[in-house]
């Protein structure tokens, strides 16, 4: 990695981390979950970056992949458990975090739960660790306060124009032994539960992306893939950034149409297998001599 693209992943964390602590200042019983994911990436833009996907907010038993569709009037609500994820990228080098916003009396031991697995975590992390020990700190972490890491989900490494490349790294011991190196860039993401632990597919969640290049003939489609190619690369991107730019009907065609032909795919929600409610932290960091947590504000 050369100075110019170190700068470009230090100033992608830095707004990140910016973005996130706004984010979590707009996120309040009754405000409307469209108004608060498109101020947060309106954010990322004014601060010098592009967002590195859609901001989420999954609610309650959600762990991840929510965002608000066009026009849609959720809000939040007295009690919710909100997961934040926020990112940005300059020039494809990517800032990756979360924190979850308690908006009741309770779950405060949830939240807890995976911030401080998150700080143990980033205690250990350095060149040379085997990922499982970093695992092994964040689920003995977890479930020393009661509750279960989701093993399902992990987090995991970073590249250019790529949200998850190369490794993962558990929420729990799995013995995996592969040794983190300088030059690494990594996202650590601990989930807490009081479910069983375990996430499974749950409904489409409007959030695509591009998977493959291929010739597709209508009309719709041949406009709309090249934007998608040259603005987001293999970056996720939602259906409401497409219609704002393309209207509802060319939007939600071509999209139809790109799906079909596997030259996309759509993420699906999260939700805990067991209904349990989820909470979420997450940094990027840059394995160096000294490791660099890049979304710390």
């Amino acid at each position: 990695m050369n100075e110019t693209e170190k700068k470009d992943w230090l100033k992608a964390g830095r707004i990140t981390a910016q973005a996130r602590e706004y984010g979590k200042a707009l996120i309040k019983p009754g405000a409307l979950m469209l108004d608060v994911v498109e101020k947060i990436e309106d954010k990322i833009h004014k601060l010098g970056a592009k967002p590195a996907f859609p901001v989420q907010v999954s609610i309650n038993e959600i762990a991840a992949h929510y965002t608000p569709q066009e026009q849609e009037q959720s809000e939040f609500r007295q009690g919710d458990l909100a997961k934040l994820d926020v990112g940005a990228h300059v020039n494809g080098a990517i800032g990756d975090t979360a924190l979850t916003v308690n908006l009741g009396t309770e779950n405060k031991e949830l939240v807890r739960a995976s911030e401080q697995a998150l700080q143990e975590a980033i205690k250990l992390i350095r060149a040379g660790i085997e990922i499982c020990e970093i695992g092994k700190v964040i689920g003995s972490t977890i479930t020393s306060l009661g509750f279960n890491p989701i093993k399902n989900l992990t987090g995991h490494g970073l590249g250019l124009y790529e949200q998850h490349a190369g490794i993962q790294i558990p929420n729990y011991n799995n013995k995996d032994n592969t040794k983190l190196k300088i030059g690494d860039i990594i996202a650590v993401e601990p989930f807490a539960t009081n479910g069983t632990g375990y996430i499974q597919d749950g409904k489409l969640s409007g959030i695509y992306k591009l998977e493959n290049i291929k010739t597709i003939r209508d009309n719709y489609s041949r406009e709309i893939l090249p934007y998608i190619i040259k603005e987001y690369k293999t970056l996720p991107f939602a259906k409401r950034w497409l219609i704002k730019k393309f209207g509802p009907v060319k939007a939600s065609f071509a999209l139809r149409m790109l799906k079909q032909q596997d030259i996309i795919a759509e993420y699906n929600q999260l939700p805990e297998s067991n209904r349990g409610l989820v909470s979420q932290s997450e940094h990027t960091i840059l394995i160096e001599n000294k490791p660099i947590v890049t979304t710390k504000e």
